[in-house]
């Protein structure tokens, strides 16, 4: 089934309003948080040096709900309300986290717990990304860790300027596409989130002068999350797992290698790939800059591996090895 002219117009009108609507409300949002005092102060384990106001997701999630609520408005859609609650209750509680300088990991991990097994919860029992091959309560519990996960990640990367503003561009991009040329129907949700990035990323690109804030990259994480589950279930389970890929593995790497150590997972540190490229390359920019060009390639393997079977593995370990290519490239000599 064709992608209707019409749905397409207003999904990319909403975007770019969401876009325009991010932009024009830092200016007035930063010297807020400047007058609250809601700033990142640096110490040891820091990727900056200045002192800069955090809570930039105010407008980047904010203008990604507003825009989402007025599709809804005109698009009606059974599951996308339960998403965006979840969303909005995730900005809530880490706006808290933000200003009070952190809450309880339970409180975090409880909401986002929520957020994500309410969807699931309401899912038809006979969408399956395995098609049946395991039970259907056994997929559900991987994809509520895989979810969480991807929640919590998206947020542990989120430390050098430039670098999540990328990857919100690329994933939402990516997503849009995949549902425009090889699945049937449209959500615009993708686009949203590229076009708020668009309008976030030149407050944060070389001097930043706003951080997104667990109230940008906690809420964007579950959504971008989201639109991968809704992938993976729709087929395009390769995709889901390309498109992403920088991100979920240098995470997912440099915690195992934290836990191999033994070292307190739970606190902050610099040893994310990224992080290492920062410090070697000596410009958040370089680092931003390089990952953005591997998600141009990921974002073509990810359409490459809609077209069959072969095509999706040829499509991942590509993508793979492109990716350890580049951790490779930013990691410092032991």
């Amino acid at each position: 089934m064709s992608i209707a002219a019409p749905d397409w117009l207003v999904g990319l009108g909403v975007a770019s309003a969401v876009g325009l609507f991010v932009f024009a409300a830092l200016g007035p949002l930063i010297a807020w948080l400047r007058r609250r005092a809601v700033l990142d102060i640096p110490n040891a384990r820091s990727s900056h040096s200045e002192v800069t106001p955090r809570g930039g997701g105010i407008a980047v999630t904010g203008g990604i709900l507003l825009g989402l609520a007025i599709w809804l408005t005109l698009r009606p859609d059974p599951l996308m309300p339960l998403v965006l609650l979840g969303m909005a209750a995730l900005a809530v509680v880490s706006w808290l986290d933000d200003r009070r300088g952190g809450l309880p990991v339970g409180v975090r991990l409880g909401a986002q717990m929520l957020a994500v097994g309410l969807v699931l919860a309401v899912l038809p029992p006979d969408l399956s990304v395995t098609q049946g091959l395991l039970p259907v309560w056994f997929e559900r519990i991987v994809l509520f860790l895989a979810w969480i996960w991807f929640t919590n990640l998206f947020n542990f990367m989120d430390g050098i300027n430039g670098i999540t503003a990328v990857e919100m561009l690329a994933v939402g991009l990516g997503c849009s596409g995949i549902l425009l040329l090889g699945i049937d129907g449209f959500s615009p949700a993708g686009l949203v989130v590229a076009a708020a990035a668009l309008g976030f990323l030149p407050w944060n690109w070389g001097k930043a002068r706003v951080f997104l804030g667990d109230v940008g990259s906690v809420p964007v994480g579950y959504l971008l999350g989201s639109l991968l589950l809704a992938l993976a279930l729709s087929g395009a389970w390769a995709a889901a797992l390309i498109l992403p890929m920088y991100y979920w593995l240098d995470a997912t790497y440099t915690l195992m290698r934290r836990l191999l150590r033994r070292e307190k997972i739970w606190q902050a540190h610099r040893s994310h790939f990224y992080q290492q490229g920062a410090r070697k390359l000596g410009s958040h920019a370089k680092v931003a800059g390089r990952i953005a060009a591997l998600n141009l390639l990921l974002v073509m393997l990810a359409l490459l591996s809609t077209l069959s079977w072969p095509m999706a593995l040829f499509a991942l370990a590509t993508a793979l090895a492109a990716t350890a290519g580049l951790c490779r490239h930013f990691a410092e000599a032991a």
